[in-house]
């Protein structure tokens, strides 16, 4: 058929390399614990902001995006990015936290509309069959820009072994990328004119009004499906502060950091593609795949948070900074693969999120709230998490937090998947009417 950019699977891909360029280039920053700032207090702090203004607008982001689509509702998450990459330039001259944290917030209310907007897009327009496969190039495309960002963040650092916070030319290559990123939002197609090869569009409600829409987002509050799926909602970030700043920013020397996140992302990239395809494999009926998938993260995240119980012993909260190097040889090797399955879990347990909403509907503007929904109970338990983080709790009372939030999510999960239907139908899933919730997936 050749390239056609009104295709559902090259404006997934559009949208791919513009989170490659915002989202991707934020996660390498904080990646690294506070922002690449020794004064890691800053970005905890920035990312409490963050987060909570992230859940807030979150929710309401499925109705920005039904009102204004996903190109000017992706345009302004992204220019948000940029604002906060620019306050960590500024905060490298004027120590100003304030403005760092204001941005953090502000970036909140962007990456509330972007994800939105990206879940609505990644989960709609691929066919039933197709859906893992979407989540799986997005994913790998997404995370290809925080292993870029780490590359970029290990070459300007690799001389420094002592806490240093990155310099002016890092912040100054982030913020162009995510310039470029900005621009390509201002590329995508609109909903309406996107279509598959044999010139099937794909589904669309018609924006009913703001009440209406309002309504249809607070009736999510009374979807059983939604509700089993908050603890893995809640989940799905809370241990993105554990991981970025006890694990790696604690222990590891500031460029050992950016090496670690370049492995981090890297088996992120192949987790979600890999468990993507065992999603989609089409042998088995989708309850059947949705239950695999299911004992497989299960017991991915069980073996790897053991093993992350008994190398965080090694180190306490009281204890001077570590500072390990990738040079001291073979002591390295353990807590790099245990840092490297915290990425492929991550992966893996996002992936399966979003396989599962889309398997509840394929209309993109019920998608969308479903996404927003998602956004806002998965930022709030990140704002919670990183002000955990920020208070000076212990370490292994953090571990144990997100270990337990984990085994929690299972039974929702679980109740979930086994009545996921082999088809979605979504004649009757218009919820800006007033009706009951459906039983069936």
């Amino acid at each position: 058929m050749g390239f056609r950019w009104n295709s559902p699977l090259v404006q997934v891909i559009a949208v791919g390399f513009i989170c490659f360029c915002c989202p991707g280039m934020f996660n390498a920053l904080n990646s690294l614990g506070g922002g690449g700032q020794v004064d890691s207090k800053v970005g905890q702090n920035a990312n409490v902001a963050l987060y909570t203004c992230f859940a807030i607008f979150g929710l309401l982001s499925g109705a920005i995006h039904n009102k204004l689509g996903p190109k000017w509702t992706i345009f302004i998450g992204c220019a948000c990015y940029m604002l906060y990459a620019g306050s960590l330039l500024c905060y490298n001259h004027t120590k100003n936290g304030a403005f760092t944290i204001a941005s953090g917030g502000i970036l909140g209310i962007g990456a509330g509309m972007l994800w939105t907007a990206q879940g609505a897009m990644m989960m709609a327009y691929p066919r039933e069959q197709d859906k893992g496969k979407f989540i799986g190039y997005f994913w790998a495309i997404f995370n290809m820009g925080a292993v870029l960002g780490s590359v970029i963040a290990f070459g300007i650092n690799y001389n420094l072994t002592e806490a240093q916070s990155l310099g002016d030319p890092t912040y100054i290559v982030f913020l162009t990328i995510m310039g470029c990123g900005t621009l390509i939002a201002l590329s995508l197609a609109p909903p309406t004119s996107v279509t598959h090869s044999n010139g099937d569009h794909i589904q669309i409600q018609k924006f009913p009004t703001w009440i209406g829409e309002i309504k249809a987002i607070l009736r999510l509050f009374l979807d059983w499906r939604m509700i089993v799926l908050i603890p893995m909602f809640l989940s799905s970030n809370w241990f993105y502060s554990y991981q970025f700043s006890t694990v790696n920013g604690r222990y590891f020397s500031i460029r050992t950091q950016s090496l670690n996140n370049i492995l981090y992302w890297a088996s992120q990239i192949g987790g979600s593609y890999s468990f993507a395809r065992v999603l989609d494999f089409q042998g088995v009926n989708r309850r059947t795949r949705a239950l695999w998938g299911l004992v497989i993260i299960t017991c991915f995240f069980i073996a790897t948070w053991t093993g992350g119980i008994f190398f965080q012993r090694t180190y306490t909260i009281d204890e001077p900074k570590p500072n390990h190097d990738f040079k001291e040889g073979a002591s390295y090797v353990g807590p790099l693969f245990l840092y490297m399955f915290y990425g492929l879990n991550d992966a893996a347990w996002q992936t399966f999120i979003y396989w599962l909403m889309g398997a509840m509907s394929n209309d993109a503007t019920v998608l969308s709230r479903y996404a927003g929904f998602y956004k806002c109970v998965q930022s709030c338990g990140a704002a919670i998490s990183w002000r955990i983080n920020a208070v000076g709790t212990p370490y292994m009372t953090e571990l144990i937090i997100c270990f337990a939030l984990l085994g929690a999510s299972i039974p929702g999960a679980l109740y979930l998947a086994l009545r996921i239907k082999d088809h979605t139908d979504d004649d009757n899933e218009d919820f800006s009417e007033d009706k009951d919730s459906k039983i069936e997936c």
